[in-house]
This record gives structure tokens, C-alpha cells and sequence, in this order.
């Protein structure tokens, strides 16, 4: 029995350092853990005050670069998407890009084609042969981007959608 009364005399002698040291792990963790900043990188909990700031930086960013990029490509869609009147004079010649939509609205122009084939003549359901004549009020369209076009014989107006030029 002494033995035991020794042995719980070293449990109660050693209890209390013990005791002391977990305390002060705890005050320690509780006093470190006060100084950081919610959302930081030391703290590993995400707040939702953190997400919200850095949804909105991201949001920023996105609108920023979309601004700048958005109104060319707005403008070059318009461009490409609606018919221009243009007058073509006697002895011009129209070249269309690959995809141009052409119609003649008045006078008398003939087709210019290439060794690949005609203007394709949508309205009239026909493929237009080199020199042939140009219906008016058809939508013809280039189908290759290989100097395909139309030759005014007189001056005449023209409807067009796409890239051309006029030589």
C-alpha cells in the first residue's frame, strides 16, 4: 500500500505542471489566433466577406477587358451584316471576298468568274458563267475569295454584303 501512496503523490506532483503547460498552449493558440485577419492567408477559414471582395476584383477585371474588346468586333459584325448601296460606273469592275453577297438593283453588269466556277445565283438557282449577264434583283454570292466578281457594262447600283473592292 506505501507504494501506492507514493505513486499517487508523483501523479499529483506531476498533474500540475502538466496542467499549466496545456493552459497555456490554449491561451497561446486563443491570443495567436485573435491577430490574424479573417479571409488572410494565415487564416485557413474563407469568409464570405473574402469571397464577395474578390468576386467583385473579378468582375471588374472581366468587364474591363470586355469593354475594349466587344465594341470592334460589335462594329465590324454591324458592318458585315447589312447591305451597302454602292454605284458602280461603266467599265468597273467589283471583286468580291470570299462570302460577299451581291445584288444588282439596277443597269447591266456581267458575272466574273474563275477556273474553280461561276457566281452562285441563289434566287435564280443557276451557277453564273464568265461573262454572262447578271439578273437584277438576284443575291448572288462569291463562293471563294479568287478575284470572282461582276463587270458593270453600264452604271448601275449595286447592293453588297461583305469585303470588295472596285478596280
Amino acid at each position: 500500500m506505501k507504494g501506492m501512496n507514493i505513486l499517487k503523490k508523483k501523479f499529483k506532483s506531476s498533474l500540475f505542471p502538466v496542467t499549466i503547460i496545456l493552459i497555456s498552449l490554449v491561451v497561446g493558440q486563443v491570443v495567436y489566433a485573435s491577430n490574424i485577419e479573417p479571409g488572410s492567408e494565415d487564416d485557413p477559414i474563407v469568409t464570405l466577406s473574402y469571397l464577395e471582395q474578390k468576386i467583385q476584383q473579378l468582375k471588374y477585371y472581366i468587364d474591363e477587358n470586355n469593354t475594349s474588346s466587344n465594341e470592334s468586333e460589335t462594329n465590324d459584325s454591324i458592318k458585315n451584316s447589312t447591305f451597302e448601296v454602292v454605284e458602280l460606273n461603266k467599265g468597273k469592275v467589283l471583286i468580291g471576298e470570299a462570302g460577299t453577297e451581291i445584288i444588282l438593283r439596277s443597269g447591266q453588269a456581267t458575272a466574273i468568274t474563275s477556273n474553280l466556277g461561276g457566281l452562285s445565283d441563289v434566287t435564280g438557282a443557276i451557277d453564273l458563267k464568265e461573262n454572262e449577264q447578271v439578273p437584277t434583283n438576284h443575291l448572288i454570292i462569291i463562293p471563294r475569295d479568287d478575284n470572282r466578281g461582276i463587270a458593270a457594262l453600264e452604271n448601275c447600283f449595286v447592293m453588297v454584303k461583305g469585303g470588295y473592292k472596285i478596280n
